[in-house]
């Protein structure tokens, strides 16, 4: 079967739509076992609980962890460049109304953020105005400011500060003081009591982790690798797109497993905390990026080159109403988990914290489908939408 190379009339790819669902999907279940960073559970006492306890955090953690916010980053930078791509073919700029987007984007991201302090939207929303920075750029520019950004500068600069400084001392636990309070909050404040805490003290620990865990320049990264993919056209069906997937996914696993297993190795002949800290984390960043390579060339050959693009296909209505899921799953989570709802933190092992992640995305699943029928967006995309193009004045 021959596949138009040519954007659909809609300008929607539904490959797209593919990844984005895996991608939410992923986060739903690292938010789950987690019990939205509630990280303190009873203890087991069942030793086949205590296994698959286990088994399910070090797998769904290695599956997904820094991997599916990954992808969401990338789909986040192409969503970018189709939206303003879109404009200029109607001899418009977009880039005024992506800034206001993003400042209904902080607002959806703050309430969102009241309701559970560890989600990743008012990053985005705050980072989206690199997008405009640097959309007119060239290419080559771009993917040299991405890459520069992908390999942690800020790491990179400890280590050779560390190197010509022996008395320099690392603080990377700077956020510990804050989750304390925002877990003080999860387990024992009432629903006010939570937001008060979430809204302000949540945010600092929140950005304040991703800013020692390498997040925040690794994201705008990502958000220029995705809007360069857009430009490249691809996730367009064509034999030049299937050679350069195929490429990435070779590459990806070639590099993983040196960088992956440098990570272990690497206390063994660092001891030195300055040097050892920057440096795990700059693998780590670099593992999570080439195995989300791994993971995104091989569902987008997968999906273009196999029959298994049946099953893929039913991600993507989940995908079409990704921020709708996502916002949804806070509230879910937090009536579920926190004291201001059911409190279930006190009662629910790993086990059981993925059992109901996974009904609740079916959950979800079922809804999209659902909704669908008879809707060409969720309701929050579609609120979104119709905010950002709210008409200002006469005309």
């Amino acid at each position: 079967m021959h596949l138009s190379n040519t954007l659909p009339h809609n300008n929607r790819i539904e490959i797209a739509d593919v990844l984005r669902g895996f991608a939410v999907m992923g986060i739903t279940l690292i938010h789950f076992i987690e019990r939205f960073s509630l990280n303190s559970f009873p203890e087991e006492t069942c030793n086949f609980l205590i296994f698959t306890d286990r088994v399910i955090w070090d797998s769904v953690f290695f599956t997904f962890s820094g991997k599916a916010y990954c992808i969401f980053a990338l789909l986040f930078g192409f969503s970018f460049f189709i939206q303003d791509n879109s404009q200029k073919l109607k001899g418009k700029d977009f880039r005024g109304r992506f800034a206001w987007r993003l400042v209904l984007l902080l607002f959806i991201a703050c309430i969102n953020s009241a309701l559970f302090p560890g989600e990743i939207l008012v990053l985005y929303a705050l980072l989206g105005y690199v997008l405009i920075a640097v959309c007119r750029l060239s290419t080559r520019t771009v993917t040299i400011i991405a890459v520069i950004l992908l390999l942690q500068p800020i790491e990179l600069g400890q280590i050779i500060y560390a190197l010509i400084n022996p008395d320099y001392v690392i603080n990377a636990d700077l956020d510990a003081p804050y989750w304390e309070l925002v877990n003080t909050a999860q387990k024992e404040g009432s629903f006010l009591e939570m937001c008060k805490t979430a809204i302000w003290t949540g945010n600092v620990a929140n950005m304040g982790w991703m800013l020692l865990h390498g997040r925040v320049t690794q994201t705008a990264g990502l958000f220029m690798v995705g809007m360069i993919i857009g430009r490249s056209n691809a996730f367009l069906y064509s034999e030049k797109n299937i050679k350069i997937w195929i490429k990435v996914f070779i590459i990806a696993v070639t590099a993983f497993f040196p960088i992956y297993g440098l990570i272990n190795i690497l206390p063994d002949f660092i001891s030195r905390e300055a040097l050892l800290v920057p440096s795990v984390l700059l693998c780590k960043s670099l593992s999570n990026i080439v195995f989300t390579g791994i993971m995104f060339a091989g569902i987008i050959l997968v999906y273009y080159l196999t029959t298994l693009k049946n099953v893929l296909h039913k991600l993507a209505p989940y995908g079409r109403m990704s921020l709708t899921n996502y916002l949804s799953q806070s509230l879910i989570g937090g009536f579920l988990f926190y004291n201001w709802g059911l409190g279930l933190y006190l009662h629910t092992g790993i086990t059981a914290c993925i059992l109901i992640g996974v009904s609740v995305f079916f959950l979800q699943y079922f809804f999209c489908n659902w909704w669908l029928r008879s809707h060409r967006q969720g309701p929050l995309e579609w609120l979104w939408k119709k905010a950002t193009w709210i008409k200002v004045g006469k005309g």
